[in-house]
């Protein structure tokens, strides 16, 4: 009997969903889930490369306490069936984004929109995307980068970037099979993609995920994120957004999270979490909540009942969100990219200033 891509039991473990349903994009058939109560503030949750809905499972298990929350899986990821041909892009992560955000939100609703690593690229593909600016009151951004993965990438540890290209070329489009998950292979996933501090059971749950997806797919989307150039996007990505980063992640480095800041339009905080690799979601799950909840406080349950009713246009849109003021002493809205990178070390990831 095959084994379930994610672990069956403890905090890792996905949740149930309240509802499960497939969404249809163009011609891809996506796996979605809702958690949560109905009528609670929404959270739409993107994964990333390699990945399913079960890699939000400590998120998920927090946030659907008292909010409304929505996984789906990518194309090709988990439950979602491969493309076709031609079905691997940018504009297809896009489509599919759109087409859940449609599809699991109310008419006028709007939601926060997180991304982790694949996820965050698929919401700066979707910048110009209208219903992802009518249906998003913010993003956040987590262990993702806009271009140039390879050459910053410090998996295979390089000295120039096009040793680091032509190194990260090979890893990133190679369709050899991972092997079942052993000691062996858990320590090299581990060094990867995860900070040293791991525990042993968030590096089992992350290598059930990610031995779980096939070969083809990983390796079709990894030729995708080898080519990616998403810098216009991020620039175009008029929603207040916020970014989070490990300092120990090879993957997406801390100077992707650094480019992100100095070209999104209104970029309210980068948050910094002290020795965590690229996995933040599994590897520090309550600091991610933490920001999540503070972008639905800010932007979304505190926007007047009118503005939730009937989006209006872009401008009207940022004004409204903003009318509750800037309660995290971040930037005022100003373009010119300033963030706020305090962290005190804390395990939880929490920023100076926050409560507890």
């Amino acid at each position: 009997m095959k084994r379930p891509g994610h672990v069956t039991s403890g905090p890792y473990a996905p949740p149930p969903p309240r509802r499960a349903l497939h969404v249809t994009s163009g011609g891809a058939r996506l796996y979605a889930e809702i958690h949560g109560p109905e009528g609670a503030p929404a959270v739409v949750l993107a994964h990333g490369w390699t990945c399913s809905t079960a890699f939000w499972a400590p998120v998920v298990r927090d946030l659907a306490v008292d909010h409304r929350v929505i996984v789906y899986d990518q194309r090709g990821h988990g439950r979602s069936p491969a493309p076709g041909p031609g079905g691997y892009s940018a504009n297809a992560l896009a489509d599919d984004l759109t087409a859940v955000l449609e599809a699991t939100l109310a008419p006028g609703e709007r939601a926060v929109v997180g991304g982790h690593s694949m996820g965050g690229m698929t919401i700066m593909a979707a910048a110009d995307r209208p219903a992802l600016r009518e249906r998003a009151a913010a993003v956040l951004l987590a262990s993702t980068g806009a271009a140039d993965l390879p050459a910053e990438s410090r998996v295979i540890p390089l000295r120039t970037p096009q040793g680091r290209r032509r190194a990260h070329r090979l890893m990133l489009g190679s369709r050899v099979p991972l092997g079942p998950v052993s000691p062996v292979t858990k320590a090299a996933l581990k060094y990867a993609t995860m900070g040293a501090g791991s525990s042993p059971e968030q590096v089992e749950a992350c290598a059930r995920i990610v031995h779980a997806c096939p070969t083809g797919v990983r390796g079709h989307w990894g030729r995708v994120l080898y080519g990616l150039e998403l810098t216009g996007g991020a620039a175009r990505l008029e929603l207040p957004a916020e970014v989070l980063v490990g300092t120990a992640d090879r993957l997406t480095p801390v100077v992707h999270a650094q480019r992100l800041a100095s070209v999104l339009p209104d970029c309210r905080r980068v948050t910094e979490l002290p020795g965590l690799g690229h996995m933040t979601p599994l590897e520090n799950p309550g600091a991610v909540v933490t920001r999540l909840r503070a972008l639905v406080a800010e932007h979304l349950a505190a926007e007047p009942e009118e503005s939730v009713r009937k989006p209006s246009g872009k401008k009207a849109d940022t004004a409204a969100r903003r009318k509750g003021g800037n309660t995290d002493g971040n930037t005022d809205g100003n373009t010119d990219g300033n963030t706020d990178r305090k962290t005190d070390g804390n395990t939880d990831g929490k920023t100076k200033g926050e409560a507890a």
